[in-house]
Protein backbone atom coordinates (compact mmCIF):
# COMPACT_ATOMS: atom_id res chain seq x y z
CA UNK A 1 0.00 0.00 0.00
CA UNK A 2 1.42 3.62 -0.66
CA UNK A 3 2.25 5.50 1.96
CA UNK A 4 0.43 8.51 0.25
CA UNK A 5 -3.26 6.57 0.36
CA UNK A 6 -5.35 7.37 3.59
CA UNK A 7 -4.94 10.53 3.44
CA UNK A 8 -8.70 12.11 4.23
CA UNK A 9 -10.46 15.27 3.94
CA UNK A 10 -8.95 18.94 3.68
CA UNK A 11 -5.16 17.02 3.75
CA UNK A 12 -6.18 15.11 1.37
CA UNK A 13 -7.33 18.05 -0.79
CA UNK A 14 -4.28 20.15 -0.02
CA UNK A 15 -1.49 17.71 -0.87
CA UNK A 16 -3.58 16.78 -4.15
CA UNK A 17 -3.44 20.18 -5.30
CA UNK A 18 0.22 20.56 -3.99
CA UNK A 19 1.05 17.37 -6.55
CA UNK A 20 -0.84 19.08 -9.51
CA UNK A 21 1.14 21.91 -8.63
CA UNK A 22 4.36 20.08 -8.55
CA UNK A 23 3.35 18.31 -12.23
CA UNK A 24 2.43 21.57 -13.77
CA UNK A 25 5.84 23.19 -12.83
CA UNK A 26 7.53 19.92 -14.12
CA UNK A 27 5.42 20.37 -17.33
CA UNK A 28 5.65 23.83 -17.78
CA UNK A 29 9.74 23.54 -16.84
CA UNK A 30 10.91 20.63 -18.73
CA UNK A 31 8.69 19.95 -21.82
CA UNK A 32 9.11 22.26 -24.19
CA UNK A 33 5.83 21.17 -26.10
CA UNK A 34 3.82 21.94 -22.88
CA UNK A 35 5.00 25.31 -22.94
CA UNK A 36 4.67 25.91 -26.84
CA UNK A 37 0.64 24.50 -26.19
CA UNK A 38 0.21 27.28 -22.89
CA UNK A 39 1.69 30.02 -25.41
CA UNK A 40 -1.27 29.06 -27.92
CA UNK A 41 -4.17 28.74 -25.07
CA UNK A 42 -2.44 31.95 -23.92
CA UNK A 43 -3.31 33.42 -27.59
CA UNK A 44 -6.74 31.67 -28.28
CA UNK A 45 -8.84 31.74 -25.16
CA UNK A 46 -8.68 35.14 -24.72
CA UNK A 47 -9.68 35.27 -28.65
CA UNK A 48 -12.49 33.65 -27.99
CA UNK A 49 -14.34 36.72 -26.15
CA UNK A 50 -13.81 38.73 -28.68
CA UNK A 51 -15.29 36.71 -31.23
CA UNK A 52 -19.20 36.76 -32.45
CA UNK A 53 -20.19 33.44 -31.26
CA UNK A 54 -22.21 31.83 -28.44
CA UNK A 55 -21.56 31.01 -24.88
CA UNK A 56 -21.81 27.77 -26.03
CA UNK A 57 -19.66 27.53 -28.83
CA UNK A 58 -16.95 30.07 -26.70
CA UNK A 59 -16.84 27.27 -24.04
CA UNK A 60 -16.28 24.35 -27.06
CA UNK A 61 -13.38 26.88 -28.15
CA UNK A 62 -11.81 27.06 -24.83
CA UNK A 63 -12.49 23.45 -23.73
CA UNK A 64 -10.78 21.99 -27.12
CA UNK A 65 -7.75 24.72 -26.48
CA UNK A 66 -7.53 23.13 -22.32
CA UNK A 67 -8.33 19.59 -23.69
CA UNK A 68 -4.47 20.26 -25.49
CA UNK A 69 -2.79 20.68 -22.54
CA UNK A 70 -4.39 17.67 -20.51
CA UNK A 71 -3.34 15.43 -23.46
CA UNK A 72 0.29 17.29 -23.44
CA UNK A 73 0.46 16.09 -19.71
CA UNK A 74 -0.83 12.13 -19.91
CA UNK A 75 1.62 12.28 -23.20
CA UNK A 76 4.33 13.86 -20.72
CA UNK A 77 3.74 11.27 -17.76
CA UNK A 78 4.10 7.86 -20.46
CA UNK A 79 7.35 9.15 -22.09
CA UNK A 80 8.50 9.55 -18.15
CA UNK A 81 7.21 6.64 -17.24
CA UNK A 82 8.64 4.64 -20.32
CA UNK A 83 12.33 6.27 -20.09
CA UNK A 84 12.06 5.77 -15.74
CA UNK A 85 11.53 1.57 -16.86
CA UNK A 86 14.30 1.83 -19.26
CA UNK A 87 16.18 4.30 -21.97
CA UNK A 88 17.02 0.90 -23.88
CA UNK A 89 15.18 1.01 -27.57
CA UNK A 90 12.53 -1.32 -27.15
CA UNK A 91 9.32 -1.81 -29.58
CA UNK A 92 6.40 -1.31 -27.36
CA UNK A 93 8.36 1.58 -25.56
CA UNK A 94 8.42 3.08 -28.86
CA UNK A 95 4.75 2.17 -29.40
CA UNK A 96 4.10 3.61 -26.31
CA UNK A 97 5.50 6.75 -27.01
CA UNK A 98 4.02 7.32 -30.68
CA UNK A 99 0.84 6.65 -29.34
CA UNK A 100 0.81 9.95 -27.22
CA UNK A 101 2.14 11.51 -29.65
CA UNK A 102 -0.68 10.57 -31.57
CA UNK A 103 -3.31 11.48 -29.20
CA UNK A 104 -1.58 15.10 -29.17
CA UNK A 105 -1.71 14.90 -33.31
CA UNK A 106 -5.43 13.87 -32.62
CA UNK A 107 -6.37 16.72 -30.20
CA UNK A 108 -4.72 19.43 -32.21
CA UNK A 109 -6.66 18.55 -35.32
CA UNK A 110 -9.63 18.86 -33.08
CA UNK A 111 -9.33 22.03 -32.63
CA UNK A 112 -8.57 23.28 -36.03
CA UNK A 113 -11.72 21.60 -37.20
CA UNK A 114 -13.89 23.05 -34.31
CA UNK A 115 -12.41 26.09 -34.49
CA UNK A 116 -12.90 25.95 -38.61
CA UNK A 117 -16.85 24.59 -37.98
CA UNK A 118 -17.66 27.32 -35.55
CA UNK A 119 -15.95 30.62 -37.20
CA UNK A 120 -16.22 29.42 -41.13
Amino acid sequence: MSPFKGKTGFKRILNAGGYSLDGLRAAFTGEAAFRQLVLLNVVLIPLTFFLNVSRVERALLIAVCLLALIVELLNSAIEAAIDRISLDLHPLSKNAKDMGSAAQFVVLTLIAVVWAVILL
